[in-house]
């Protein structure tokens, strides 16, 4: 016996159908739903919903199970049978993680689930705290991203089901990891995703760069807000998932009294104090609004944390000039703008974008910044690049040694992206696997005409529908004990494990960072407590005025020199000194 339920406000008849036989539903209630009870369905029964007079069995928007992909049928789950052996687990708190974001299709070889778990004693043996998964609801296709999501209550078959994701989470836990899942509430997929036949989950009232906003406002909305509030709540209580990052969230077009970000915030408190582990919400916005981190009983939208992209672009246009006047990378470019970054948080806060044209932002400095996560390299900013090169194939090892330096003696929250830590040769390029030839091409031509506007050659843009595009993306494993690759390993377990250890480089008191900065030398240098960060970004020895006398600790090349009241740097190289003690290099 099973009771089926489907919102469906507009629907004059709706059945759902098992194999030969379809059952009438009964409906709608006040608020759209339908239900049937039917004796002969239970776990693993294959099944869909009949509209009107259409004979056609279309799948369940809340289907948690897609055995054959997301045109198919959908199939009953039961979340109770999974075998946990996680009692008791909570995570890390997030101010003192030390985040892996990776995608499990390009992880490993084989692209799965399982496979992923013979890489976490290696992640472990990194200093990892916390893993964060690019998105794995059912998507179209053999191969994506996963951000044109389908159906969203559903694991992806081609990462291997729901079960394949509950034992990833489970030896996760087994090994003291927490576990991120990547999220997307901001659009649907455009092929695979029928909800639209149901409900009006979507709106055309409002616009974003994938169509008809989500409908968090207008009639309905009840309803949509739930779907989104319950699925976040599946993959936290039945997943065991630690936490979520929201994507882009400055598409969510809501003006209700309660957010629908507020409205998630509350119900994701209550179900981590029901579970008695910790839950926490990650933002990815734009918006440079401090309102998304800040309590909900202080009048914000209640996130834990956000992703700073000023940042990442203060230091990214530092390294390399490529950037300068293109894009979003206009407003940066300068270390006064990293040294803002450091220190208040935003970089952009209310002050005028050339890029935007218009005043942007709000200030931030009053926050921790452990409400902020801090990274030179994630899936956009490497998968968004033409020919997804990585920061160490685009400004040098040697300079990309100094932004790891910063990304973990900063105060925000770090994360790297998969094989960063080893200056992965692979490329992680944008690719898909669109059924549709017409969308294929459209998404080819598309991409090939956004870079062209920036010099590039068409042809030299790799076609994202091409598998090969894919397949050149997965990690080379058998790299990290190679000359660079372990050079850039072994810098980045010492500054994990630096990160980890240091008391100053935790404090995530707001005001506690200094930074001061040469813009003709290309000099910045940062303290935390009792530690001071001195970047030589130029190409010259430079000299450092160094009046604490503090002992030097880790630098990413040989020859610095400490003279009385001074040190000296080699080109592009970072230094770090601590009155800390430490057990680095014992």
């Amino acid at each position: 016996m099973h009771e089926f339920k489907v919102w469906a406000p507009g629907a004059q008849k709706i059945g759902v159908k098992i194999g030969d036989a379809t059952y009438p539903m009964s409906g709608p209630n006040e608020h759209g739903w339908w239900t049937a009870s039917v004796k002969q369905a239970g776990p693993g029964t294959d099944y869909g919903f009949v509209l009107g007079d259409d004979p056609k069995a279309w799948p369940d928007p809340r289907s948690q199970w897609q055995p054959d992909g997301v045109h198919g049928l959908s199939r009953l789950y039961d979340q109770a049978t999974f075998a946990w052996s996680d009692r008791g687990w909570d995570a890390m708190p997030l101010a003192r993680a030390v985040i892996y974001e990776f995608h499990i299709g390009t992880f490993t070889p084989q692209g799965t689930f399982d496979s992923a778990i013979d890489r976490l004693e290696y992640l472990i043996e990194l200093g990892i705290t916390h893993v964060e998964l690019m998105p794995v609801a059912a998507f179209p296709g053999g191969y994506g991203w996963g951000y044109d999501g389908a159906s969203l209550f559903a694991v992806t078959e081609q990462y291997g089901g729901p079960d394949g994701l509950k034992r990833l989470v489970d030896a996760c836990h087994e090994r003291g990891l927490a576990v991120l899942l990547d999220v997307v509430y901001n659009h649907f997929g455009p092929v695979g995703n029928y909800s639209g036949k149901y409900g009006p989950y979507t709106t055309e009232r409002h616009h974003t760069p994938w169509g008809g906003a989500i409908n968090f406002e207008g009639e309905g909305s009840d309803e949509v807000r739930r779907f989104f509030c319950d699925n976040a709540l599946m993959w936290m209580r039945d997943y065991h998932i630690d936490g979520l990052r929201l994507d882009a969230i400055h598409e969510y077009v809501d003006r209700s009294a309660v957010h629908f970000m507020e409205q998630l915030s509350s119900e994701v408190k209550a179900l981590s104090k029901e579970l008695g582990r910790r839950l926490v919400l990650i933002a990815e916005s734009d918006l440079n609004d401090p309102r998304v981190v800040t309590p909900a009983r202080d009048g914000g939208y209640g996130m834990d944390a956000q992703w700073s992209d000023d940042f990442h672009h203060s230091l990214f246009t530092v390294l390399s000039s490529e950037g300068e006047g293109k894009g979003y990378y206009s407003d940066f470019g300068t270390h006064e703008k990293l040294a803002k970054a450091l220190t208040k948080n935003f970089v952009q806060d209310g002050s005028y974008s050339k890029y935007r044209r218009r005043s942007h932002g709000r200030p931030a400095d009053d926050l921790s910044p452990h409400h902020f996560l801090g990274y030179i390299q994630n899936h956009d900013q490497v998968g968004n690049r033409a020919v997804g090169d990585r920061v160490d194939q685009t400004v040098g090892i040697d300079l990309a040694k100094v932004a790891a330096a910063l990304v973990f003696t900063a105060p925000f929250i770090p994360m790297i992206f998969q094989g960063e830590e080893f200056a992965a040769s692979t490329p992680f390029l944008y690719f898909a696997d669109h059924e549709d030839p017409e969308m294929a091409k459209a998404v080819k031509n598309g991409r090939r005409g956004e870079f062209a506007a920036f010099g590039w050659n068409p042809e030299d843009i790799p076609d994202p529908e091409d598998a090969e595009t894919f397949r050149r993306s997965k990690l080379k494993w058998d790299e990290i004990h190679q000359g660079r690759h372990e050079e850039m390993l072994d810098w980045y377990r010492r500054l994990i494990q630096l990160r980890r250890e240091s008391v100053s480089l935790n404090d995530g008191l707001p005001g506690h960072v200094k930074a001061r900065f040469d813009e003709r030398g290309r000099l910045l240098v940062m303290e935390r407590g009792a530690v001071a960060v001195m970047c030589n970004f130029g190409s010259e020895r430079a000299e450092f005025a160094h009046p604490r006398d503090l002992p030097l600790l880790l630098a990413s090349r040989p020859g610095v020199e400490i003279k009385e009241g001074s040190v000296i740097l080699p080109a592009e190289s970072v230094a770090i000194l601590s009155g800390e003690q430490s057990r680095l290099g014992s």
